[in-house]
């Protein structure tokens, strides 16, 4: 999603730094594509290593795959769901707002290949303010949240 990968303003993070060639005949003629995961930070998203109400924007892009081959380059590039992904993205959810300013902006993706965007929402008492759906198939949504300034502004 990012256009500029070195912009100091943008901060990468990742619980994994690897290389992968995976299985993709539609890029190169032998086949592979060369997947490079060079985060800034070396993070898990249900803790991140922040203070508090530091962050503008935070784009949180977890995964959304729940069942996915094992050479599968989707999964590779963009990671899997565990078991218990429910508690994961709950988890991402509150860090992703514990670490936003007051009205600072979250900008969520989502691809409801195989979870429904209704259920995800269900895991944030945070509405979204707006969104939009993209892709081929109509199924990556964009969504946009704005942190409240205090616990009164909270959605029920």
């Amino acid at each position: 999603m990012w256009f500029d990968k070195a912009d100091p303003r943008a901060l990468f993070g990742d619980q994994r730094s690897e290389t992968l060639v995976v299985t993709d005949r539609t890029h190169h003629e032998d086949g592979t594509r060369t997947l490079r995961i060079e985060p800034d930070t070396l993070m898990d998203f249900r803790a991140m290593p922040f203070d508090d109400n530091v962050f503008k924007l935070v784009a949180f892009d977890p995964p959304h795959l729940e069942r996915a081959g094992p050479k599968s380059w989707l999964a590779a590039k963009y990671g899997k769901l565990s078991a218990d992904w429910r508690a994961d993205l709950a988890a991402g959810f509150a860090e992703c707002f514990r670490v936003l300013e007051p009205h600072g902006v979250l900008a969520f993706k989502w691809s409801e290949t195989q979870v429904k965007l209704k259920g995800v929402l269900a895991l944030t008492p945070h509405q979204p303010l707006f969104g939009q759906v993209s892709g081929r198939s109509g199924m990556t949504h964009w969504l946009v949240f704005m942190k409240p300034a205090n616990a009164a502004e909270a959605q029920p």
